[in-house]
Order: structure tokens, then C-alpha cells, then sequence
């Protein structure tokens, strides 16, 4: 038994009577919907069509929302239904990211992740979903896909139908009958969340901006179609302004009329925050562990260990802080540790960050009450779990299907190369306090000018490499020429890289250019993580 659903576009007359359904049937808040119809225009005046696509979760048999979710309070029933259960969500927002198609959302009372759930409670006792029920067309068909008897079954096995983004491979369930890649490609239209027909006044998101209101009278109509990003152009630039009574259009790509809000950023700073504070943390040990292999143990002295161990402690800490803190439900932050699901990254790398931290406490008592014999054992298991923690977030934002620019299998060397940069610089910072030998300066400078270079390249394969998806070359066009062009060309390039590199070439090993190159470069890797989490995330996912 599988359950699936048809969207009939040959029927759909976009009432909306779906939408109006299930936020009924599950009380869903104002703001946000678990069923919508997305509305898009194409044609040239007067040759024009609407095109009503009912949108909502594909409840795909290899979904992305129950593989990252950190604590299983997404799941797969039996009947191949994509349920979740809320009172275990932590609010991590994991999900969102993962799904392609845009279909969760952050209930702003409950503040956990809600989606369609196929009415599982209706289906239990023998009922069709509300949707099916309300549609005055027909145009909405559920059942088994198994069954040879159900009229889904009949009509995938004889009609041509298609479905959203197949090239994810979630292999989704929701299918479409004359289904239109202007409607069904997001990338088709501009997502702006100013429409002919409608005005949202809030995004819905973590972080999410209010948009922008419109209104649209006798006189203002023009302007505001002429404002609508360039999505429409005019025959004779609309013949008088506010004269006409019907306003001759050519467009020139198709546009969207109607739409839910936009999400808005849903990792924000913290996520960038804690990617900075891990990078240190991590990176602060495994450049005085590789310090110590490569033959700087005589001049690397005890005040400069227990340095680097409070800063890699304390850093740590602000990584949990920063973590917890970008949750919408905190109180649940344990779930991760006390409820996990194993294929999630989440859960690997709170794991991860929790023996990291175990194992930098044990080196410290080691330091404390000269234990030898087991020094040399925990540095290197703590180097093991340093390297873990530096880029198990590469892995968790892999799992983040629906932002195809994460999809880089560079990812992890970025951010390892970023933690030992960060390593670098954060202990150059701390020998502005003095008590470091010359020589140990020069390691640190070698480290770091090595490690910058190497970001450098890193970056470039990320962004020059040929991206395979048109999603990932907006994200690299936003980088580049878009709204972050200015924070990577002068943040991340010119301030965090360029400038501390010049001056680690040409400063010497004099503490206060060493600390000021060290400092550079620190926030050059918060412009640049800033830039890599939330780039991504601009690009419309439907």
C-alpha cells in the first residue's frame, strides 16, 4: 500500500476551496498553509493562459525531511504517508532546508515544523483528505497507487503526468496531469512576493523580513506593475497612464499572480555563528596538535596548551549556545542527545561536538595531574574528533536537498581549511598576550598564510567549478554580482583574506601585526560563512 495524490490541471479552476479545507481541518494559522494554489501567468496579450498549481508535501519515498530530521519527529508510515509528530520537533528547522519542495513550515504557535500529513487521522478511519473532499472539480485524486481497483492507480497507469524537481531522486508521490514547467519550475518565475491579485504583509520564517505592501488602485495599478522586478513590460509602454480600462500586456517571461509569503532566512546568524565558533574550537587544537607532530613540543610551552584548551572549551560552549539558541523550541535541545535518529548529521555532530568536548576535559586533567601514559592516546583521539567537528556541518548542509549551492562535495575542505585558519589566527591573538617563543609565531604565520591560500583556492573551485543546477548559479550570481557581492569582494576577500595574507608576508613576526593579521582573518570567515549559509537560502524553492 502506497498513498499518493493526482493533481488534475485540466480541472483545477484555482478556488482555492483546498487551501480553505485544510487550514480548517487542522486550524492552521494565518500566515502559512500546508496546501496552496500557485498562480502564474503566460502568454503574450491577448494569447495568454493562467496556470493553477495546487502545491503542498510529495510525501516522498526517499524524503529528505524524515533522513535529516535529528530527533524522528518526521516518519514514514506504512502506507507511505510522511507524518510528524510535534510534540518531539525541536524546531531545528532541518527539514525546511532538506525539502525541494518547499513544503514545511514553523507553526508560529506550536513553533515546531507542520506540513501536510495526507489528513493521516481521516485516512485511519476510512476518509478522504479534506482537499479531496471540498474540490468541486475533482481535481484533487488520492488513494492507493497499489491498488489496481483505485482511480489513481488507473489514471497513472494511462495518463502522461509529471512531477516536481525528479532530479532530486526523492521519488515523490504528488503528480501532475498537464502539469507546466512554468508553474511546477520555481526558477521559471520570480519570487518576489508582490502579486497583481494579492498583498502579504509578513514572511513567516525564522528571521523572515515583512514584505512588501502594494495597493493597487485606478491610477497606481501602472506603476506597480512596472515595479514588479522587471517581470513585465508593456505594449507602447501602456498607451495613458490611468486612462485605459484594460492594460495590454507583453509579457516577457511567465509571472507569478499568486503565492505564499516567502519563508525568509531560516538559518541566520547564529548558524553562521556557530560555524565561526566550532572553526575556532576545533581549529585551535588541531594546530597545536599539529604543531606538536611536527616537531615544536621543546618550544610550545604549558601556558600556550592551557591557552588553547580554555579557548577551544570556551568556544565550544558558545557553538552549543549559538545552536540552542537558533532552535524554536529550546527546552528540547536534549531530544538531539536522548532522542536521536542516526542518519541525521544534526544528531553525528551534537554527538560529535559532545566527546570533542569530553576529550579536550580529559587532556586538560591529563596536563593537571601529569598522566603521561595516556596524554599521547587522548591528543589523538581529540585531534580524530576535532577534525569530526570542523566539518560535520558540510555533511549536515549535503543532507540539505533543497539548497542545491551546499551540494559541493568542496563543502568539507572549506570547512576544514577554515578551522585551521581560525586556529591560527585565534592563537596568534592570544601571543599578543605574550610568553610565545619566536619560532612558534612563525608556525603560526606559516599555518595560517598556508591555510588562507588554500581557502582561497577552495573558494574558487566552489564558485568557478560548473554548477549543474540553475538554482546553484543564481546562488553563485547573488555571491558574485548579486546583493553579497559587496561583503565577498571586500569582506571576505579583500579584509579576510588579501589584507592579512599581505601581512603576514610582509609583517614579520612582530606580535601586534601577527594578532591584527589574525584578526582579519577571523572576520573574514564570518563574512564568508554568512555568505555560504544564507545565500543559499534567497534562492525560491517553489
Amino acid at each position: 500500500m502506497k498513498y499518493g495524490f493526482v493533481i488534475d490541471n485540466r480541472k483545477c479552476i484555482g478556488c482555492h476551496a483546498c487551501t480553505t479545507a485544510c487550514k480548517s481541518e487542522h486550524e492552521v494559522p494565518l500566515g502559512v498553509n500546508r496546501t496552496w494554489v500557485k498562480q502564474v501567468e503566460k502568454g503574450n496579450f491577448p494569447h495568454t493562459r493562467r496556470l493553477f498549481s495546487v502545491m503542498r508535501c510529495n510525501h516522498c519515498t526517499d524524503a529528505p525531511c524524515v533522513e535529516i530530521c535529528p530527533v524522528e519527529a518526521l516518519f514514514i508510515r506504512d502506507d507511505g504517508i510522511v507524518d510528524f509528530d510535534n510534540k518531539r520537533c525541536i524546531g531545528c528547522k532541518s527539514c525546511m532546508q532538506a525539502c525541494p519542495y518547499d513544503a514545511l513550515y514553523i507553526d508560529p504557535e506550536t513553533h515546531t515544523a507542520a506540513k501536510c500529513n495526507y489528513c493521516a487521522h481521516r485516512i485511519d478511519v476510512g476518509l478522504e483528505p479534506a482537499c479531496v473532499n471540498v474540490c468541486p472539480e475533482h481535481a484533487i485524486i488520492s488513494g492507493d497507487m497499489e491498488n489496481p481497483e483505485t482511480e489513481i492507480f488507473q489514471l497513472l497507469a494511462k495518463e502522461q503526468v509529471s512531477v516536481r524537481k525528479a532530479a532530486k531522486a526523492t521519488k515523490p508521490n504528488l503528480f501532475y496531469i498537464m502539469g507546466d514547467e512554468a508553474s511546477l519550475n520555481p526558477m521559471e518565475t520570480d519570487k518576489d512576493g508582490v502579486y497583481l491579485w494579492n498583498s502579504q504583509s509578513r514572511g513567516v520564517g525564522h528571521f523572515a523580513k515583512a514584505a512588501e505592501k502594494m495597493a493597487f488602485t485606478n491610477g497606481d495599478v501602472v506603476d506597480a506593475l512596472l515595479q514588479i522586478n522587471n517581470q513585465v513590460a508593456t505594449q507602447a509602454e501602456i498607451a495613458e497612464k490611468g486612462k485605459a480600462k484594460s492594460i495590454d500586456l507583453l509579457m516577457n517571461k511567465p509571472r507569478r499572480v499568486y503565492d505564499t509569503p516567502n519563508k525568509g532566512i531560516l538559518w541566520g546568524w547564529e548558524v553562521s555563528g556557530y560555524v565561526l565558533t566550532k572553526a575556532i574550537a576545533a581549529g585551535v587544537f588541531l594546530v597545536l596538535f599539529a604543531g606538536l607532530q611536527l616537531g615544536y613540543g621543546d618550544i610550545i610551552t604549558a601556558e600556550t596548551k592551557w591557552q588553547t584548551l580554555v579557548a577551544a572549551l570556551v568556544f565550544l560552549m558558545a557553538t552549543g549556545a549559538l545552536l540552542v539558541k537558533d532552535l524554536d523550541q529550546p527546552g528540547r535541545f536534549l531530544y538531539v542527545l536522548l532522542r536521536p535518529h542516526w542518519s541525521s548529521w544534526l544528531v553525528r555532530g551534537g554527538y560529535a561536538i559532545t566527546v570533542f568536548g569530553g576529550l579536550l576535559t580529559l587532556w586538560g586533567l591529563t596536563m593537571w595531574f601529569g598522566w603521561d601514559g595516556i596524554q599521547q592516546v587522548t591528543l589523538w583521539a581529540t585531534a580524530v574528533l576535532a577534525v569530526i567537528a570542523a566539518i560535520y556541518t558540510a555533511f549536515l548542509f549535503a543532507q540539505a536537498k533543497g539548497r542545491d549551492f551546499w551540494q559541493s562535495p568542496a563543502l568539507a575542505i572549506h570547512m576544514l581549511t577554515h578551522s585551521f585558519m581560525a586556529g591560527a589566527a585565534a592563537l596568534l591573538l592570544l601571543g599578543a598576550f605574550g610568553g610565545v617563543d619566536a619560532a612558534w609565531t612563525g608556525f603560526l604565520k606559516t599555518t595560517l598564510a598556508i591555510s588562507i591560500v588554500v581557502g582561497l583556492f577552495t573558494m574558487l573551485a566552489e564558485l568557478a567549478t560548473t554548477h549543474p543546477t540553475t538554482e546553484a548559479k543564481l546562488t553563485v550570481e547573488t555571491i558574485l554580482k548579486g546583493r553579497y557581492r559587496m561583503m565577498f569582494w571586500i569582506g571576505a576577500v579583500l579584509i579576510g583574506n588579501i589584507a592579512p595574507l599581505a601581512i603576514l608576508i610582509f609583517g614579520g613576526l612582530e606580535t601586534l601585526p601577527m594578532a591584527v593579521a589574525g584578526a582579519l582573518a577571523l572576520v573574514g570567515i564570518w563574512f564568508t560563512e554568512k555568505i555560504w549559509v544564507e545565500a543559499p537560502q534567497r534562492i525560491p524553492l517553489t
